[in-house]
């Protein structure tokens, strides 16, 4: 007898199929003498679909709504369906005994799995294979110690509470707004409130008003010193600035006080998804998504890191034995910074890092035992790799540490002072690559109480209070994960959607809001855009997957939810102006046209939600160059089919003419914008409004 293994991946079940030596290699599937594995292509179930109840909801109408199922049901995602119609078929043989469930350890991990033994009606014992890394060695011990499924059913529920939820208050939400207002209007349970902390910056911008503000600076000495009563060194009214000046230009100095402190600052904690997330963005500019999708290669492809979708910085006790191998795989690669570590025998000096209760499904993002080959790894990976070795390596370094000296003078009776830093050890900065350069030694040291000196080279700077910054990446994932908004592993996929459904713009590495999304806030229910009612959901579902919290109750608030939402819509004398509309109008219904931006440039799309015109603003450049003038040619496309031309020398060739000067790249672009797509799947409020709302880009 032999066991079935679904994987989420055909790369992961490779990986799998090779460690446990599984030889014979079947389209969907491979098999060995113990076990057969097969896989998911991401998820290959998913909830029904509104038209699936009742065909009548396939168009779009706000009176259908709410649409509340009485259980919700599952479909075979069309596309993958061949993929699924494989694993149902090795589920029916007579010589499988059970099913070992390895797709990714986590919430989704088990939805996709679940799901799928839920459509094929599974009776048999389930198993779980639950690892933090891909590598042969954790492969190998993760199947020596195979979980029973029962364990993980409370995450099961958590999974099918978030995804019911997300359906049916995003898909009414969005379909009450869409209907009533007439434009693709797009809200959800996370993406709406994240939006709403964007605007709401972008409000406390607005009503900033800058003021005026002067400091005083001067020289004692040698020393360079500062005007400051009661820690503030502002002064808001110049004319009592110009006073001080006169007040203090040319008089004594004295030392009253000087304070030395002597300091420390404890090592960072390894990478958290969203910490790691943060710092690419800082660093690199890298959005979520870059970081995750670079992440996901390290861990899948390369195996140089453990699973990234985690939320904890810490790891578990009985991973300090294997600091000295994670160590001796990264050493080819980072020589100087492991050599005086492995002399240590690995030892761990930051402590605190091992923390079981601070764990819950996965520990922080660090090394595997893998030995690095650095040269394989893209420059991006390299970046993000760097990342995660020098935070990994800082716990095995000091403190830093500094001392502080602050020396307070008395000048005719107001207070100036002097600040100087000291490093005693770099500790662990030195591995961090720190960009602070070691102070010279001043003269605060050598200063003595009662000392004086004369105040000279005084003057007044004045400067302007500023506003606060609108939401950089790194900022904006600070702000989700303080309020609790999705999870590490859906966070970038948030931010994209927010983008992609033109609420907010990226400019210059920082999010600001759209007309659309502006009316969007004005028109959604104050409790959908309230960070805290989100975070209180997400906080229901975690205690759900730690079976401590009732999932029927959870989700039978969110339809009561869901009821009184769409209520206040249809109720609602609210206004909305379609954005971007244009003074041409569409040749197939009359209706004005939109200009929308999309990733391949700007588009103009018919407004009326029942016509599907859309056509490209201005031509596509291709890699064709002119032959006259050597520029891009423009794509077109006439009834002969497929050409180019120049926009300078009015030069046209056929695609056919040349085909070999249509690269690779080149002929599948071409082909995916002339070749009508299938229709999107998927279970997250992006896929179940795609249709409606990529009609329009």
């Amino acid at each position: 007898m032999k066991s079935l293994i679904i994987a989420e991946k055909p790369s992961v079940a490779r990986e799998i199929a090779r460690v446990l030596d599984l030889r014979e290699k079947h389209k969907s599937y491979i098999e060995g003498k113990q076990y057969i594995i097969t896989w998911a292509l991401g998820h290959l179930v998913e909830l029904k679909m509104p038209e699936n109840y009742d065909p009548k909801y396939k168009t779009w109408r706000l009176e259908d709504l709410p649409i509340i199922p009485d259980k919700m049901g599952l479909k075979v995602i069309r596309q993958t369906s061949h993929q699924f119609k494989a694993i149902e078929g090795l589920a029916k043989r007579q010589d499988i005994k059970d099913l070992i469930i390895a797709t990714d350890a986590g919430r989704e991990g088990e939805l996709v799995a679940r799901w799928i033994i839920e459509k094929i009606h599974w009776k048999k014992p389930i198993k779980r294979l639950w690892i933090s890394s891909v590598t042969d060695r954790a492969i190998r011990d993760g199947f020596k110690q195979l979980k029973p499924g029962e364990q993980f059913e409370n995450l099961y529920q958590s999974a099918v509470c978030r995804a019911e939820a997300d359906w049916l208050i995003g898909l009414n939400v969005s379909r009450a707004l869409t209907t009533k207002y007439k434009d693709p209007l797009s809200a959800g349970r996370v993406q709406t409130p994240t939006l709403s902390l964007i605007i709401d910056r972008e409000k406390q911008i607005q009503k900033f008003v800058p003021k005026k503000y002067w400091v005083i600076k001067a020289k004692c000495g040698s020393l360079e010193v500062e005007w400051e009563k009661n820690g503030e060194k502002r002064i808001f009214d110049k004319e009592q600035a110009e006073k001080m000046i006169t007040k203090v230009n040319g008089q004594k100095a004295v030392v009253t006080e000087i304070n030395t402190k002597e300091k420390a600052e404890q090592q960072p904690l390894p990478y958290d998804l969203n910490e790691l997330q943060r710092d690419a963005n800082k660093r690199y500019g890298f959005s979520a998504k870059k970081t995750l999708s670079v992440l996901q290669k390290l861990y899948e492809e390369h195996k140089y890191v453990t699973y990234p979708r985690t939320d904890s910085r810490y790891l578990t006790t009985d991973m300090e034995a294997t600091m000295y191998e994670r160590l001796t795989g990264i050493s080819s690669a980072y020589k100087e910074e492991v050599k005086p570590l492995l002399a240590n025998r690995g030892k761990v000096i930051a402590k605190r890092v091992f923390n079981n209760e601070k764990v819950s499904d996965h520990h922080a993002i660090i090394p595997t035992e893998e030995k690095v080959h650095i040269n394989d790894l893209s420059s991006d990976e390299r970046k993000i790799y760097d990342l995660i070795v020098r935070r990994f390596l800082t716990i095995f370094y000091p403190p830093f540490k500094y001392e502080t000296v602050q020396a307070q003078f008395k000048v005719n009776g107001e207070t100036f002072t002097a600040k100087a830093r000291n490093i005693k050890d770099w500790g662990f900065k030195k591995i961090q690559g720190h960009d602070e350069e070691e102070p010279a030694h001043n003269n605060l040291q050598t200063l003595k109480i009662g000392q004086n000196d004369s105040i000279r080279g005084i003057q007044m700077e004045e400067r302007l209070t500023e506003p606060p910054l609108r939401y950089s990446e790194a900022d904006l994932l600070g702000q989700m994960e303080k309020y609790g908004l999705g999870t590490p592993a859906t966070r970038a996929e948030i931010i994209e959607r927010l983008v992609e459904t033109e609420v907010v713009e990226r400019q210059n590495g920082r999010f600001y809001s759209t007309q659309k999304g502006r009316q969007l806030m004005d028109l959604v229910n104050k409790d959908l855009k309230s960070p805290e009612l989100t975070a209180k959901w997400e906080k229901e579902l975690e205690l759900i997957a730690r079976g401590k919290a009732n999932p029927k109750q959870f989700l039978k608030n969110i339809r009561k939810q869901t009821e009184a939402l769409v209520s206040e819509i249809k109720q609602s004398d609210k206004q909305y102006r379609t954005p971007n509309l244009t003074g041409s109008k569409c040749p197939e219904c009359g209706s004005f046209l939109k200009e929308r931006n999309t990733k391949d440039g700007k588009f103009l799309v018919c407004s009326s939600l029942d016509c599907s015109y859309r056509r490209r603003k201005e031509p596509k450049l291709s890699n064709r160059r002119c032959p006259q003038c050597h520029k891009k040619m423009e794509i077109h496309e006439g009834k002969a089919g497929l050409y180019f031309q120049c926009r300078n020398c009015n030069i046209v060739e056929k695609a056919e003419e040349k085909k070999k000067a249509v690269n690779k790249r080149e002929e599948r672009k071409l082909l995916q914008k002339y070749t009508k797509k299938d229709e999107s799947f998927g279970t997250s409020l992006g896929d179940l409004l795609k249709a409606k709302l990529e009609g329009k880009e």
